[in-house]
């Protein structure tokens, strides 16, 4: 038996590993989102400064590992086994969940996962004991429910506080420096520069450093009562500091954005390291203990040895450095977390990756109404000055920047000082509540959700949002279930669930690695969005439209193929199939097509003038090829559902060569749009002509069969419409083709 335990063990460390990993992926956005999303400095030094930031916090953690011991149960109510159990339900329900919103792209708390996890296994097992009788004991006796409200909270004040402060503080901010802000640096910047940096060090002083392993009661004391004098010390200092390397040519705007990097990557480290390893290293404590003082009785034996204050070995906390540092250069999944939130906090109209919700749109309304209101209240002569300084044309934004340096600033001093001062407050704020929230509100502050992108940004915030609430529920439901599966099914039981959590995350990176591969056009509209050359934007967005094209006939041929199979063949699965990948491809060319019209609007304007035409047509033509295909599949489909006769072999057989004939058309058109060769352009409108004259007389031809024969109306009207619907696909094909010349003529 001590050697299945000793078996549980490895695999929660094995585990661990793996949490790390996707801890860090989806955590990186509290830090990395200011700096990547300003191009502070290029992608390898911010990565640099990070792994250095999160390296030192983990070799430096220590105190927060008592959560996972005894924050949540009171250990010396459980046996060995049962802990054992609840602790790897944690680390089995951690991974996967986690790894979900990584592969989701949506940022969570990973502080959130554990707690509700460790609070689901509890309650469970909790159940369990108070239902079989024995030792009469409460719910208050068995588990610490304090925890939980206190991170229930924490999701309120976070979200709340830091939403409000980052509008207010950036605001505020941007008042001052304005969108052209280096006109206006001249005095201001040292004091600004010593205001940030000293939030920096007061933020790594409270959070960072405070349960360092170095940091004795004494040196702890000694900061408590000269924390003013430390605080006043720095802002004179880094005042002075500032406004020299102002004068020096350096910006400091740079400067604070990558300190503060580096500050919350150290703070998330520090204090974060106990949700990836904490229930791990709690396991370990349990079994070196019960294995000492056990005698084997692993049902008999309560676990007060977990109630004594924790004791990190400096390799796990070195090592975990080490993890967390690879993880943070290796991740694409963090990349993707990364991409929600830089995408959600944009100046600029960008990727909108989420839709529109009603609550957003109810929201934007009744902002959009207090926004006029105000508006009609206030003078003109502030209202003047006002839009003067919000003049979003001035903007210095480095090239390929979503926001500039002045906001980036503000989120990481804002976040940090949040967090520091919630701490002293023992306030619950979480990092990664903060960190989002103050983004989003500073973004909003900086007048970047606009008409045309607030409803979406809305929507993705509050799907962020609800994405935490989610978290907790999701966490607790999820492990309290395994909890019960392990422990009534025991040692069986608890290899069936690694071996399911194994296989969901194989699954998880394989729908993971299909999802990067159907975004990789997203790759060449974030150049379209980030270049500043106009002529190399043109270039870009016609190699965008001819790929979109492309794709677009080859969904086309390939569908209108499967379609008329599944009708002539009575094949309902097939058509079923056909209705749902249609309209999936009708909303992702909504998508791409606003996509495109952003990339139209930063090419020169006389040639904009010149192409525009074209390149609605062609983005028409897309439209209605997916809307005709649709009017095609879905009265086939209701046609077969309902098993009314099929279509005749003699029609059948007269109909197939001209089906045929028109996708070796879709293809043909392909090929040319593909190649860029419009040579043979005209003989393919000509031959689209004659094949509309041959599905006209199929067409007479089934109307004249009606009148003479006595056969299926609902037959023939279903396939009337689809020989009407085919010509319509004729029609749609030679408008794409001709505007697509038009477009990519020079």
């Amino acid at each position: 038996m001590e050697t299945i335990y000793l078996g549980i063990i490895i695999f929660l460390f094995l585990l661990a590993i793996f949490d790390l990993f996707v801890g860090v992926s989806n955590d990186a956005v509290n830090f990395l989102n200011s700096a990547i999303g300003a191009k502070a400095a290029s992608f390898r030094t911010i990565i640099v400064i990070a792994a250095i930031g999160i390296f030192c916090g983990a070799t430096m953690s220590n105190g927060m590992m008592e959560i996972a011991r005894h924050g949540i149960f009171r250990p010396e109510a459980f046996y060995f086994n049962e802990l054992m159990c609840i602790f790897l339900a944690v680390m089995v329900t951690d991974v996967v969940l986690l790894d979900i919103f990584n592969t989701l792209g949506m940022p969570t708390s990973t502080t959130v996962s554990m707690v509700f996890e460790l609070l689901g296994g509890t309650f469970a097992l909790a159940l369990v004991k108070i239902a079989s009788g024995g030792d009469v004991l409460t719910f208050a006796e068995l588990l610490n429910t304090e925890k939980a409200l206190t991170v229930i909270l924490g999701i309120f004040l976070s979200v709340a506080v830091a939403f409000f402060f980052g509008s207010l503080v950036q605001y505020l901010s941007r008042i001052l420096f304005t969108f052209n802000y280096k006109t206006k640096l001249k005095w201001t910047i040292g004091l600004f520069g010593g205001i940030a940096v000293t939030a920096i060090i007061y933020f790594m002083l409270i959070k960072g450093v405070k349960d360092a392993s170095f940091m004795t009661a004494e040196l702890k004391l000694w900061v408590k009562e000269n924390t003013v004098l430390i605080v006043s010390g720095c802002f004179v200092f880094f005042t002075v500091l500032m406004q020299l390397l102002h004068w020096c040519k350096i910006n400091v705007f740079r400067v604070v954005v990558l300190l503060g990097t580096f500050a919350l990557a150290m703070a998330f480290a520090g204090n974060d390291l106990v949700n990836f390893v904490g229930v791990p290293l709690a396991g370990l404590a349990s079994y070196s203990d019960f294995m000492a003082n056990g005698n084997a009785d692993a049902s008999g034996y309560f676990m007060r040895a977990l109630n004594e204050p924790a004791r990190t070995p400096f390799l796990f906390l070195f090592l975990s450095g080490v993890i967390m540092v690879i993880a943070l250069f290796t991740s694409k999944k963090a990349r993707n977390v990364i991409k929600t939130s830089v995408d959600l906090s944009r100046q600029e109209e960008g990727n909108e990756m989420f839709g529109s919700s009603a609550i957003a749109r109810s929201l934007v309304r009744f902002s959009t109404s207090l926004n006029n209101t105000l508006s009609r209240v206030l003078p003109e002569g502030v209202k003047h000055w006002l839009n003067r300084r919000f003049n979003k044309d001035e903007a210095i934004i480095a090239n390929g920047a979503a926001f500039d340096l002045v906001r980036a600033s503000v989120n990481l001093v804002l976040a940090g000082l949040l967090i520091a001062l919630g701490t002293s407050m023992k306030l619950p704020l979480s990092t990664t509540y903060v960190a989002f929230m103050v983004a989003m509100g500073s973004s909003l502050a900086d007048r970047a959700w606009g008409r045309e992108s607030a409803v979406f940004r809305v929507t993705g915030v509050l799907s962020v949002i609800g994405g935490w609430f989610i978290t907790a529920g999701a966490a607790f439901i999820i492990c309290f279930l395994v909890t019960l599966i392990m422990f009534y099914g025991g040692i069986a039981a608890m290899l069936i669930m690694i071996g399911v959590a194994v296989l969901m995350l194989i699954n998880s990176n394989k729908r993971y690695r299909k999802k990067l591969k159907s975004e990789k056009e997203d790759e060449l509209f974030q150049c379209i969005l980030y270049a500043k050359d106009k002529k190399e934007i043109w270039s870009l967005l016609r190699r965008h439209v001819s790929e979109n094209l492309v794709k677009v006939l080859g969904f086309a041929s390939a569908i209108y193929l499967q379609m008329t199979d599944g009708f002539i063949h009575e094949d309902l699965k097939s058509l079923r199939k056909a209705v749902a990948v249609t309209d999936e491809e009708k909303d992702k060319l909504k998508k791409i097509r606003r996509k495109e019209t952003l990339g139209m609007r930063r090419i020169e304007r006389n040639v904009a003038i010149e192409k525009n035409t074209w390149f609605h047509l062609g983005s028409n033509s897309s439209e209605q090829l997916m809307y005709c295909l649709k009017r095609i599949c879905e009265p086939c489909k209701e046609h077969v559902d309902n098993n009314f006769n099929p279509l005749p072999v003699k029609s059948a057989a007269e109909f197939i060569p001209v089906r045929d004939e028109l996708i070796a058309l879709l293809q043909q058109t392909r090929e040319i749009i593909s190649a860029g060769q419009y040579a043979q352009a005209e003989q393919t409108l000509a031959e689209g002509e004659n094949l509309k004259v041959k599905l006209s007389t199929l067409h007479k031809l089934q109307i004249e069969r009606m009148q003479e024969e006595n056969g299926s109306v609902k037959l023939s009207l279903v396939y009337l419409n689809l020989l009407q619907e085919s010509q319509e696909l004729v029609s749609i094909l030679r408008h794409m083709l001709r505007a697509s010349r038009k477009f990519q003529e020079s």
